[in-house]
């Protein structure tokens, strides 16, 4: 069995940064979920601080880095992708949207996505329905309906407790994951996108003779 291509976009700007321990905590949690399955995953952790400077030059002259032009296959040629971006004035940041500006709507279609976020304060949650949310419902992806959401106090001893705490939260998201990759058709290709040599029309005359 082919191993499932889990990829995570960090749109963290510092080191250590609390946006890349979330995407690495849910690809954790998704993965642990999917091995318990015994479904075969290989996980991969994108920055994009890191790519920074080549997104900037691919939106002014049109023509992505090798590294870049790596980076953005290995996003669109994945079976699932989870992406964490911190809040910038109520909303993600510049360099995450720079990012899947670069990418084209199709490219993604029905990929499954994880969102995620962090932010000072829980005040910012509501980042993930009006900013992320319609963002990839653009991109024609298929989002899980559960994200998570990191404050500053959740990492803390000021945890969420009658949420069941940051830790409840992530395991949720990544078993739902898990589910929604472990359920997808294998024959399809990454991002859960069948290819035409594989789907299959049944003529309407042996549709009628089945009946018979």
């Amino acid at each position: 069995m082919e191993p499932l291509k889990l990829v995570a976009v960090s749109a963290g700007l510092s080191k250590p940064s609390s946006t890349r321990l979330l995407a690495d905590r849910l690809a954790e949690a998704t993965a642990r979920e999917l091995t318990a399955g015994e479904s075969p995953v290989e996980v991969r952790v994108v920055e994009l601080r890191d790519l920074a400077v080549d997104i900037a030059n691919n939106l002014v002259t049109g023509f992505p880095s090798p590294a870049l032009r790596e980076t953005r296959e290995a996003v669109t040629g994945a079976d699932g992708l989870i992406v964490v971006t911190p809040v910038f004035a109520a909303s993600y940041s510049g360099l995450f949207k720079s990012f899947f500006d670069l990418i084209e709507p199709d490219e993604l279609n029905g990929m499954p996505v994880l969102l995620g976020a962090t932010g000072g304060t829980s005040r910012h949650s509501l980042v993930l329905e009006h900013a992320l949310r319609p963002l990839f419902s653009y991109l024609h992806t298929l989002i899980l309906p559960t994200a998570v959401f990191a404050a500053t106090d959740d990492w803390g001893t000021g945890a969420d407790t009658y949420a069941g705490g940051l830790s409840a939260r992530i395991d949720r998201a990544g078993r739902e994951f898990a589910r929604l990759l472990a359920g997808r058709n294998p024959t399809a290709t990454p991002g859960g996108r069948k290819s035409a040599e594989m789907d299959e029309v049944v003529p309407f005359e042996q549709l009628l003779a089945d009946l018979a």
